[in-house]
């Protein structure tokens, strides 16, 4: 139980910290609904999850992998936040609000997954806080490792669920016109991110 407790720390410590992916969520919350910005947490929440399991179970050849294509990683990852910036930034806000279809789901959670795992640096902070926490103490064993890794995942998808319930108080708040502002200021930011990303300054 004490190393699931750990897992789920380590989960929403590497979460918490605001970056794109927090940006899209908020925008995705406000825009689209609480369920839209949830999901796309998850995406991330399920990269942080992978990641996890390859640094509790030791897979140096993996990280070794990670770390030795992060330039391409970085430019795939930098031209996709890019990309949805300016999407983001001339999207126009729906002038009524409608559910979210499973495939508009299913586009927000992978869109994140894919942002967060082309980010191989992340896989370099699970190392440090297991290290910090004294959660490596796993060494690579299976067991050990299966009870850490859903500690993560639900620790990062607590931080999602927070965020995305507390984005969406203000939901209500916001005209079409508020709505287009965030679609402006969340558009840069996320672009700015990728523009950050591509040119090696961006982690």
């Amino acid at each position: 139980m004490g190393l699931f407790l750990e897992g789920m720390i380590i989960g929403f410590a590497i979460a918490a910290p605001v970056g794109p992916i927090g940006v899209l969520c908020i925008r995705r919350t406000l825009a689209d609904g609480r369920i839209p910005g949830l999901v796309t947490g998850l995406g991330a929440a399920t990269a942080d999850a992978l990641y996890g399991a390859v640094a509790a179970l030791g897979l140096t050849f993996v990280t070794g992998f990670l770390i030795g294509g992060e330039t391409w990683l970085r430019l795939v990852g930098g031209a996709f936040l890019l990309f949805l910036g300016v999407r983001t930034f001339l999207a126009r806000p729906a002038e009524r609000a409608t559910p979210a279809s499973r495939s508009d789901l299913l586009g927000n959670y992978v869109s994140t997954l894919l942002l967060t795992l082309t980010n191989p640096t992340t896989i370099l902070s699970f190392a440090a806080i297991f290290a910090g926490l004294g959660a490596g103490e796993t060494n690579g064993n299976f067991l050990s490792a299966m009870v850490l890794v859903p500690g993560v995942f639900l620790g990062s998808a607590a931080w999602w669920c927070v965020l995305s319930g507390a984005t969406s108080l203000f939901r209500t708040r916001l005209s079409a016109g508020g709505l287009r502002w965030v679609n402006r200021v969340s558009g840069t930011v996320i672009a700015a991110f990728g523009l950050l990303a591509l040119s090696g300054l961006g982690g």
